[in-house]
């Protein structure tokens, strides 16, 4: 499993939440298979976003359209500030079940 690590700094935490929620189908026609979206709990409008894809391949061919996104004037009135995405391989990953 490959990740597609994202961190941003947005103007309005609830509007970005509601634009990147649209995307739902997109990121799954994409090959997304989960994610998980987190903010700083001291500074709210830093936002982490970790795309889980199955392999490098998925997650580079994903690259291009995300930086479409990422550059889109929707986007550019959204974001004070996004680092360029980076690429981590999963090494090891513990879920816990539900009985504990």
């Amino acid at each position: 499993m490959t990740t597609v690590h994202i961190e941003n700094t947005v103007r309005d935490f609830d509007a970005w939440k509601t634009n990147f929620d649209k995307y739902e189908r997109f990121r799954a026609e994409q090959g997304v298979q989960s994610y998980r979206v987190s903010r700083s709990v001291t500074e709210p409008n830093e936002v982490l976003i970790d795309l889980e894809f199955c392999d490098e391949t998925a997650a580079q061919a994903f690259l291009p359209k995300l930086e479409q996104i990422m550059n889109s004037p929707q986007a550019r009135t959204q974001l004070t500030r996004h680092s360029a995405p980076q690429l981590y391989a999963v090494v090891t990953e513990r879920v816990p079940s539900a009985t504990g």
